[in-house]
């Protein structure tokens, strides 16, 4: 049985079905007779391992004088380290970064929570989300290869479009 979106699968995998992984502990069956199972023990949530994805959020809204843009940026880019580069004009902003998450669900939630959560601390316009692109390291680094994604952040830090 498959879960998911009917259609095409991802790059690189193929049909999987659903299992259980046990923990090697195995008991005695019951009703005897030598038989053995094994019983699996749900793993804890932060076993998972991390991985690092690659975020680009644009954000739109209403002119805001450019002076005052940049500078939100920048408190931005001071407030979240992991920020690799931003542009902007006056009407609008495009971040990029890498966020370290479990799956591409946590990536994009940090992701669409980082322009509100920052919007007093850092003074940001008051602009709303209008994209976001959240790829895994692999896919960023084969378009790069390939000529075909964002060119790499160089130089960092934060300019006008």
């Amino acid at each position: 049985m498959r879960r998911g979106r009917s259609g095409a699968l991802p790059r690189g995998t193929a049909e999987r079905a659903l299992t259980s992984v046990g923990t090697g502990e195995e008991i005695q069956a019951p009703g005897g007779g030598g038989a053995t199972e094994t019983r699996s023990e749900p793993q804890p949530r932060g076993a998972e391992e991390s991985r690092l994805w690659h975020v680009t959020l644009s954000v739109s809204g209403a002119e805001a004088p450019l002076k005052e843009v940049r500078r939100a940026l920048e408190q931005l880019a001071h407030d979240h380290p992991f920020l690799l580069t931003s542009r902007y004009a006056n009407d609008h902003a495009e971040i990029r970064y890498w966020e370290e998450a479990r799956d591409l669900h946590d990536a994009a939630a940090v992701a669409l929570r980082l322009w509100g959560e920052h919007r007093s601390t850092a003074r940001l316009p008051p602009w709303e989300i209008v994209g976001l692109e959240v790829i895994d390291r692999e896919t960023y680094h084969q378009r790069i290869a390939e000529g075909y994604g964002p060119p790499p952040a160089s130089p960092v830090g934060v300019h006008p479009f």
